[in-house]
């Protein structure tokens, strides 16, 4: 039921969106602390563990809407400049969703996230200690990062 939720949901925005955007186009990032470790959220709307990432708003350039991003879901700042890693077409979202994908190494965290009306956990872990439930894309976004696997066209 929960995932039935979370799909209906996601159409429900992203059709607002297909409105007042025409075509989607979002950011997320592989976001790397100095141990190695990767940062993950687990939203309050969709099940899952999932890279750190949300929509590109009108007048907002894609490095902006990352920089937002990591500071709203994970109080994240850069470290090296982020990496633009391969551009995926989203479909399971919707006919005209496009992400960004990018890699920042040595980010650091200002504060500790605390949970809000978004986000109910996030953290940095170990690649070799994931937390259970990290969504199949995550892990493939990983795969893709560490080279075991060629980047896909489709998220």
């Amino acid at each position: 039921m929960r995932n039935l939720l979370a799909r209906l949901a996601t159409r429900v925005v992203h059709g607002y969106f297909a409105y007042a955007r025409g075509m989607t186009l979002g950011v997320r990032a592989a976001c790397f602390d100095a141990e190695g470790r990767v940062f993950l959220v687990r939203h309050s709307y969709v099940p899952g563990w999932h890279l750190p990432g949300g929509g590109i708003e009108r007048h907002e350039t894609a490095p902006q809407a990352l920089a937002k991003e990591l500071r709203e879901e994970g109080n994240l700042l850069a470290g090296d400049p982020p990496r633009l890693f391969h551009v995926y077409f989203n479909r399971r979202t919707s006919k005209r969703d496009h992400v960004l994908f990018y890699v920042c190494d040595n980010v650091r965290q200002s504060a500790p996230k605390r949970p809000d009306r978004e986000i109910r956990e996030a953290g940095f872990f170990s690649l070799d200690a994931l937390p259970e439930g990290v969504t199949p894309a995550t892990l493939r976004r990983l795969d893709e990062v560490a080279g075991r696997t060629p980047p896909a066209d489709f998220w």
